[in-house]
């Protein structure tokens, strides 16, 4: 595959898709410490045949944007968060969290060297961010590598979700996205890879996407399969699922504060049940990629639940929207801490 090259791009029909971008951070683990990482233009791995990421999945990463504003800089949406995650995902597949501080550094070298793919401001696209860590070492016994590798690469996008923010319509699914106390809250390779056939599957049938239930009783939301879930009831309470294998939404938690303190909105996190959701007026889905994607229905069984419209975005989900994006891209007021520029 051939360098991506910014003069060739299309900035307001970009779509959520790899891009292989000039430069990109890598760092290897050994002998019992980080070395010293380097930006490199190789985007290839290589890696023995019995590396462990290979056989047992020791493997997690993340997903964060870089956003250019108005008078041209690029800042970042809480990178402290996405380091403090994949150091607790390190953790549970226990390999050696990358330093949490040299996490951020290296997302500011990625993007400030493939400053050129930042899109520009007013063109809704953004950089998306992926950091991402392996075991290298070769093992055949079922238990940790003794050699890592982190690297970090980034690739122009734009929407998640086809449509942007329009409703669009989302399946319960038989399956389960993790354990009750699996790696749910873990941002780890395998999750991902168990979701790949119910997400097919609700593909051919015309939604967008899986949505889960709690895998001990299948009687209550957990997430949609690449974004947490939300819902605003009737009575004006912003809420999102408590569970102990959902994985811990940046994006989630920061609209949560803003639900409370800049629309006035009780929220909280909570039971929701599947059979419950005539209590809500809006829902939606959140995440990094997905920012924010208005739910229009919910198949569920042989009910089809919809909730403010399959076709218009429901007004407090639009007002979220624009607090969020709009803190993002640099318009609206961040608090404290929430923003980072890259120099």
């Amino acid at each position: 595959m051939s360098k991506a090259d910014a003069k060739n791009i299309d900035w307001k029909n970009l779509s959520f898709a790899y891009m292989d971008l000039p430069y990109r951070f890598k760092a290897l683990y050994k002998d019992g410490e980080w070395q010293d990482g380097e930006m490199t233009e190789d985007s290839t791995i290589n890696m023995n045949e019995a590396a462990t990421v290979l056989h047992y999945g020791q493997a997690d990463f993340e997903g964060m944007k870089a956003y250019r504003t108005k008078d041209g800089s690029i800042q970042l949406f809480r990178p402290d968060q996405n380091a403090h995650r994949m150091h607790n995902s390190c953790e549970r597949l226990l390999m050696p969290p990358y330093p949490e501080d040299k996490f951020v550094e290296a997302v500011k070298k990625v993007v400030k060297a493939n400053a050129d793919f930042v899109p520009p401001y007013g063109t809704g696209g953004s950089l998306y961010i992926r950091p991402l860590m392996i075991g290298l070492g070769p093992t055949i016994g079922v238990h940790p590598s003794d050699e890592y590798l982190f690297t970090v690469f980034a690739m122009p996008v734009g929407n998640y979700f086809k449509g942007g923010l329009t409703p669009t319509n989302f399946v319960t699914s038989e399956y389960d996205r993790a354990a009750h106390m699996g790696t749910g809250q873990s941002k780890v390779g395998g999750n991902y890879a168990a979701s790949l056939l119910p997400g097919d599957n609700a593909h051919k049938n015309g939604f967008s996407d899986v949505l889960y239930l709690d895998p001990l009783t299948h009687k209550k939301i957990e997430e949609v399969g690449s974004a947490n879930f939300f819902g605003i009831t009737k009575d004006n309470r912003f809420i999102t699922p408590d569970s102990p294998s959902i994985l811990p939404s940046i994006t989630k938690y920061s609209l949560l504060w803003l639900a409370e303190h800049r629309l006035n909105l009780k929220a909280e996190q909570s039971d929701v049940y599947i059979d419950d959701l005539d209590k809500f007026k809006e829902a939606g889905a959140c995440g990094t990629a997905a920012v924010i994607s208005p739910i229009g229905g919910i198949q569920h069984g042989d009910d089809f639940h919809v909730f403010y419209s399959e076709t218009e975005v429901g007004p407090l989900t639009k007002k979220l929207y624009d607090l969020l994006t709009g803190i993002q891209f640099g318009d609206v007021e961040a608090p404290e801490g929430w923003i980072q520029k890259v120099e």
